[in-house]
């Protein structure tokens, strides 16, 4: 049995399946479930196939730094606290800035200036306080620019780390998602320790690639005993696509995290 909370993204997996069908085969296997955008979802539907929802999209539109952009932020992360109370999801992600077709930013930077981490930081704390009064965590995820997400500011762990150890607040957590670390930054245990009770979520997938566990570089059983070793026993969420078969997919990330 793994130690951890396992879960996985139903945005990747069993993809000849109806989205429905396919978090309630994720709840049969035994894993936690994780959605992306809601509003193209029947929430209804979603409360209704009894699954356990670790994490959603804490917003739909907004970035973290210009006036507008922050007030669309907080408006839709209050919409979206709102549906992730209906399905007792207790994790809202978030990222640098509105992510658009293909996972590319809306607003794309070349550099952030001094006054942009000053904003950044100020609606974070604002986004905490939203999370303290629902009674949720807001994650902040780390991603890569090399591959994924060119242009996408305060994208690299240590920009995320340093936003959310500056807040200060339970009620934002980095969501460390190790696939994007891997590419932008690599020493990943060493960024686990240095990350610490800072972290709300790991996500995994294997590079390149962005599969399971075992189709790439990273050695990710010595992750799990790091991870173990220094008290973590939190969600650990598959974000990833199958190399073949889904549910063997879903069967190696288990083996990789059971100690």
């Amino acid at each position: 049995m793994s130690p951890f909370k396992l879960a996985i993204s139903a945005e990747m997996v069993f993809l000849d399946l109806p989205f429905i069908e396919r978090v309630k085969r994720i709840h049969q296997l035994g894993f936690s479930a994780e959605i992306w955008n809601w509003t193209d979802k029947d929430i209804g539907a979603l409360v209704a196939t009894g699954a356990d929802f670790t994490s959603m999209t804490g917003y739909i539109t907004g970035t973290l730094t210009d006036p507008d952009g922050i007030r669309q932020l907080l408006d839709t992360a209050r919409e979206s606290l709102s549906v992730a109370e209906q399905l007792n999801c207790p994790s809202l992600n978030l990222h640098g800035t509105g992510l658009g077709e293909g996972g590319l930013p809306v607003q794309p930077v070349s550099h952030t200036t001094g006054r942009m981490w000053l904003s950044a930081c100020k609606t974070l704390e604002k986004i905490a306080r939203l999370g303290e009064d629902a009674g949720r965590v807001f994650l902040l995820e780390n991603l890569n620019t090399e591959v994924d997400h060119p242009g996408t500011p305060f994208a690299r762990a240590d920009d995320t780390l340093a936003l959310i150890e500056a807040v200060g607040s339970p009620h934002l957590k980095m969501n460390l998602d190790l696939y994007h670390a891997q590419i932008g930054e690599g020493n990943l245990i060493e960024l686990i320790q240095r990350a610490g009770a800072a972290i709300g979520e790991i996500q995994v997938a294997d590079v390149p690639g962005r599969k399971e566990p075992g189709t790439g570089e990273i050695h990710y059983p010595a992750i799990a005993r790091a991870l173990h070793a220094m008290g973590y026993r939190g969600v650990v969420g598959l974000e990833g696509w199958a190399s073949g078969d889904s549910e063997r997919a879903l069967e190696r990330f288990r083996q990789a995290f059971t100690l």
